[in-house]
Formats: structure tokens, C-alpha cells, sequence
């Protein structure tokens, strides 16, 4: 991944290889991203926090490419290539109570299909998911890993209102 100072690939750059949780030694903005391969994820603040982006192969000439809020990058993790089964359950509580349903693909539309405007927990089996603030992927994004998630700000999140997910697949990037 390699990431550029001025809009449109210009200016100072970094290229990067792995996970690096401060950016900031090596560029003071970020207004244009090339990803040359691998799947990423760039997050507005040092050790890996604030507003994240998920990023594939591609170029982002600038930040409202990627989805940015901001031409803060400061820091980035990579991601390994997934090709297995994706399974997820949901909760319209903390701690895995109260509702539930378990999805396997995709999901525009959180209220239509769960009946509930807040995901307040999850459970990710099996892949890597992807939630969004809005319905039809749109807004902030949050990248969740295999693992419990018993809280929303355990991924990074401080409004359970989620109104689309789907599966972080190469098809994507």
C-alpha cells in the first residue's frame, strides 16, 4: 500500500508492507492511496483506532474515494486473503441476548431483514464482516475479525445503530 501526501498520487509517499500503528513519522496527511495488493484496513488515529477503512486492490485518488471522513491515516493493518465460509450471528442486546439471528451473506439492509435498527453484539464464526452505518453499505465502516464482540465499542463503534453488513471478500477489493 502506498500512501501519498497530495490528492491524485502526489507529493511525499509511503510505502508500506505490514501493519504499522503510527503512520505519522512517515507522513503528515493522506490525501491519495494506491493499494498495489493484499487487503487492508487504514484507521483515522494511531494504534489502530478512530474511523477505520477497509481497502482492496485499487486506487483512491482521494479521501471521498475510500470513504474518508478526514485525510487523517495513522495507522494501517493487513489483512490475510479469506476463502472460506462466512457465518455471523447478531444481537439487539449486549453480551449475545435478546434477539438473535445468524447470516452467511451479505446484508443491505439491517432493519429489513433483523427487524431491529441496533446491533448491540454479534458473533463472528467464521470470516471477516464488514459493518456500515447506513443501509446499502454507506457511512462509517467497522472491520470485525473472527471472535465475540459483546459490545459495539469492541469494535470500534459507539452507536449500535448498524444498517448494513456484509462479508470482507477478494471479490470486493
Amino acid at each position: 500500500i502506498i500512501f501519498y501526501e497530495g490528492r491524485n498520487f502526489q507529493g511525499r509517499s509511503y510505502e508500506c508492507s505490514s501493519d504499522c500503528y503510527d503512520t505519522y513519522s512517515h507522513f503528515n496527511c493522506c490525501n491519495s492511496i494506491r493499494v498495489m495488493g493484499g487487503h487492508w484496513v487504514g484507521y483515522e488515529k494511531p494504534n489502530y483506532m478512530g474511523y477505520q477503512y477497509v481497502l482492496g486492490r485499487g486506487e483512491y485518488p482521494d479521501f471521498h474515494h475510500w470513504m474518508g471522513f478526514n485525510n487523517c491515516i495513522r495507522s494501517c493493518q493487513m489483512f490475510p486473503p479469506y476463502r472460506g465460509a462466512y457465518r455471523m450471528r447478531i444481537y439487539n442486546r449486549p453480551d449475545m441476548y435478546g434477539h438473535m439471528m445468524e447470516f452467511t451473506d451479505d446484508c443491505p439492509n439491517v432493519y429489513d431483514r433483523f427487524g431491529h435498527h441496533g446491533i448491540y453484539s454479534c458473533n463472528c464464526m467464521e470470516g471477516f464482516w464488514i459493518f456500515y452505518e447506513h443501509p446499502n453499505y454507506r457511512g462509517r465502516q467497522y472491520f470485525l475479525r473472527p471472535g465475540e464482540y459483546r459490545a459495539c465499542m469492541e469494535w470500534g463503534c459507539m452507536n449500535p445503530m448498524i444498517g448494513s453488513f456484509r462479508r470482507m471478500r477478494s471479490s470486493l477489493m
